[in-house]
């Protein structure tokens, strides 16, 4: 058996995140980026990870799922990956793109590691 990493970084996905007042009133895009490390074991679909799965999974926790915090948000994301068969690590990273728009920056991101 041996680990392999999958990135899958571009993520997108419509949610209702966030702390400040009226941020949760209307859905904002985010951008999510994983980086599972699987254990293989075989040469199938079944022996690792199907990543249309994770990233279907990743999608699913920003649209349905609601937090404050953009640390709480990926260490969800991070956490409900890491659910998967095979599975043994999880860096999740989450992207605000319109509240680094608003601060003039380039990214805000949070990013949390499961194992």
């Amino acid at each position: 058996m041996s680990e392999s990493l999958l990135r899958l970084s571009g993520i997108a996905a419509e949610g209702y995140h966030g702390a400040d007042p009226g941020e949760k009133l209307e859905s904002q895009p985010f951008v999510v980026d994983l980086a599972v490390t699987v254990e293989v074991d075989g040469r199938a679909i079944e022996d690792t990870a199907d990543y249309s799965a994770l990233i279907a999974t990743a999608r699913e926790v920003v649209e349905r799922e609601s937090h404050d915090l953009l640390e709480t948000l990926a260490e969800s994301v991070a956490r409900a990956v890491f659910g998967f068969q095979n599975v043994v690590a999880v860096v999740a990273v989450v992207h605000k793109p319109r509240a680094a728009e608003l601060l003039g920056v380039d990214d805000v991101s949070a990013e949390a590691f499961v194992r």
